[in-house]
């Protein structure tokens, strides 16, 4: 049966909605929920209650009150990206917007308005502009991206592992992406702390966003000069020689699109991935056991916290029916995948093991599903790995209910991830990550191996050599078996056999294949 509320886009009562303190807080007109302010504070448990109310599809009011659906089935989600014939993302045939509702100063204008775009345009000028972003993506070489993924952890680890204690959100989460998305980009010489904060305040929507924009897109002009009378070979080249012809403003809005893109769902997927192994007894004994890898942790937390709660917006073509519900030519719909993914026809138990699982809507799907995901998943793949080599003893250094959030309709970021370890040593970014600790000295002895004829001075062990040899367990990528070097026959040894060195060596020769991508 088919559910028809009233209008989202017709007259409601404008009567003030009840004080703070009533159940009823958080209604506005027409009895609908606003998804922002005061009663909207925990969005997640407002879904659920949605959910209850209405089904796979409720309707919300934005700021302003102004109407809007949200998707919160997962099935529901899929046939809204998945037909382009009914629902499209150009906000320009959207009712509220034409009535004069959606006022130029909005907060979600940012979001809302149409840009010339991949992710707004449609049919021929979607495939044209989509077809130059994908194939400059195809363009990245995956082993040296990875490589470099994993310098750049290397040298954030190096500026506080010496400390004992870090902020895992503003010195890891929120530099990686933008370290490694610089250099994608073709402009790693941009990559610096007031780069990092432009696209971090840009993004909040703060009195300085329009500033800190205007920082980034000057940075993405130059390029695109840069790379227009020179091309090289990274990402901004070959968008700038693509056959499709894009003008330097196309060239600029692609960039922009594919940097905030990246830089915020990969930020937010790093302290998500990150908390949950911080926070989580059993998920941390898994990856410890070797029950779960660290590419499987990264899936489940897309379940869990989808970098994007939600996505602004898509917008009816014409008269449809989605969920049991009218869905009005003109109306705005909300891609949820927040919600969609705690769907309980596709998850019954909240917060379920989903490993091997990648039907998350976190990436999105249909014609505008996100290009550059396997970008992401290696930055947070390799990042997390890593990290975790050089430190296996970090731990969270405050309570867990103390962390704080920092929510909006569209995400959710955690403000601070505290940790404390035992002081590590800097290391050679361009070898692969040790947790071995500080060598000692040649020369000095153990406490318990006295000084006598008979008992000459030990041989330095595996620490005092200028390589690492700790194996870094379930967090290296393992090589396929055609890849894999086989054991070799040992000769009668010199010294006193050491029962683990064999084993030892030959992972530490898998792992040297895979930190040089061979």
């Amino acid at each position: 049966m088919t559910h028809e509320y009233s209008s989202l886009t017709g007259t409601h009562d404008p009567a003030a909605g009840p004080p703070p303190g009533c159940p009823a807080h958080g209604l506005g007109p027409g009895g609908l929920h606003r998804i922002h302010g005061p009663g909207a504070e925990d969005l997640g448990g407002l879904y659920e209650r949605l959910r209850e109310q209405y089904g796979p599809v409720a309707p919300v009011l934005l700021h302003d009150d102004v109407p809007m659906w949200v998707v919160l089935g997962h099935a529901e989600n899929l046939q809204l990206v998945r037909s382009p014939s009914q629902y499209t993302r150009d906000s320009r045939i959207w009712t509220p917007l034409l009535e004069g509702m959606v006022k130029p100063d909005h907060p979600l204008m940012p979001h809302i308005a149409w840009q010339p775009i991949c992710s707004h345009a449609e049919g021929d000028e979607h495939q044209r502009l989509r077809a130059a972003v994908t194939a400059a993506m195809a363009t990245i070489d995956h082993r040296g991206l990875r490589r470099h993924i994993g310098r750049s952890t290397q040298e954030l680890v190096n500026g506080f592992c010496e400390q004992g204690r870090a902020d895992l959100v503003s010195q890891f989460a929120e530099h990686l992406p933008m370290a490694v998305m610089c250099e994608i980009l073709g402009m790693p010489e941009e990559y610096d702390d007031r780069m990092v904060q432009a696209a971090r305040d840009a993004l909040k929507g703060t009195e300085t966003a329009i500033e800190s924009h205007a920082y980034v897109m000057d940075a993405l002009s130059r390029l695109t000069g840069r790379r227009r009378a020179r091309p090289e070979d990274d990402f901004t080249s070959h968008l700038v020689t693509h056959a499709a012809g894009l003008s330097d403003d196309e060239v600029r809005e692609h960039l922009r699109l594919v940097l905030f893109a990246a830089y915020e769902a990969t930020a937010n997927l790093l302290a998500n991935a990150l908390r949950m192994v911080l926070t989580e007894p059993g998920f941390r004994a898994q990856l410890n056991g070797g029950q779960m890898t660290v590419p499987e942790a990264i899936e489940q937390s897309l379940w869990d916290e989808p970098p994007f709660s939600t996505v602004l917006g898509y917008y009816a073509k014409q008269d449809a029916e989605l969920g049991g519900h009218r869905i009005r030519k003109g109306d705005g719909l909300l891609f949820a995948p927040a919600p969609g993914n705690a769907d309980p026809r596709v998850r019954p138990e909240p917060g379920a093991n989903m490993m091997g699982n990648r039907s998350h809507l976190a990436f999105g799907g249909g014609p505008h599903e996100c290009p550059g995901q396997d970008i992401g998943r290696a930055i947070a793949d390799v990042g997390v790995d890593l990290l975790l080599t050089r430190l296996p003893d970090v731990q969270l250094a405050c309570a867990e209910s103390e962390l704080g959030w920092r929510s909006s309709i569209a995400s959710r970021h955690l403000v601070a991830l505290p940790v404390r370890f035992d002081p590590k040593p800097q290391q050679d970014v361009k070898l692969a990550p040790s947790s071995s600790p500080v060598p000692p000295q040649r020369g000095v002895l153990h406490r318990d191996a006295p000084r006598t004829p008979s008992a000459p001075a030990p041989t330095p062990g595996p620490t005092s050599a200028p390589l690492p040899t700790s194996a870094p367990g379930p967090f290296a990528e393992p090589l396929p078996p055609h890849r894999r070097i086989p054991e070799q026959p040992r000769t009668a040894p010199a010294v006193p056999e050491q029962p683990e060195q064999p084993e030892r060596q030959g992972v530490w020769r898998r792992v040297m294949r895979w930190w040089l991508g061979e």
